[in-house]
């Protein structure tokens, strides 16, 4: 009897895919390269797993480059490990609003802190209301900042 295949979001890279899956197995936690397949001079498919979810990155050509509407969404422990990862993946890449980068292999993630997700689903529905709008405002995700700002006496 044979075992189901997996299922895997597949993201086509310009290039550098082998070389993509090994700086994010070096730079993000619990992440692996599982194989590395070429398919071809110069390209490769590349079977990764970051974070429990898998993943294959392919290389193709400018048509099958990642596009901004899919991301990978990493979910950050504390502002040291959001600050390693940010200022890891910005490297040869730029910055986007609300926590979302691109990175130097045109891959699109947001690192957002689980101090943010928590305060954006708290009770305090005004606090959380105060939170959103500082993090509108900002590149890189400031987990102080959005305490400050969620505890701020409300305007009034």
């Amino acid at each position: 009897m044979s075992e189901r295949p997996n299922s895997r979001l597949c993201i086509f890279l310009k290039e550098n895919a082998e070389e993509a899956a090994r700086f994010y197995a070096a730079t993000l936690p619990e992440t692996t390269v599982d194989h590395v397949q070429p398919i071809g001079p110069g390209m490769a498919m590349v079977l990764w797993t970051c974070l429990g979810t898998r993943y294959m990155l392919m290389d193709g050509n400018d048509a099958f480059a990642p596009k901004h509407d899919h991301s990978i969404s990493v979910a950050t422990l504390d502002q040291a490990e959001t600050d390693r990862l940010w200022d890891a993946l910005t490297e040869g890449g730029s910055e986007g609003q609300c926590g979302w980068l691109c990175d130097r292999f045109g891959v699109h993630w947001q690192i957002v802190p689980t101090a943010l997700t928590h305060m954006l689903s708290g009770p305090d529905r005004a606090a959380a209301g105060r939170a959103r709008a500082a993090m509108m405002q900002m590149k890189k995700i400031d987990i102080a900042a959005l305490e400050a700002a969620a505890e701020a006496d409300p305007v009034v």
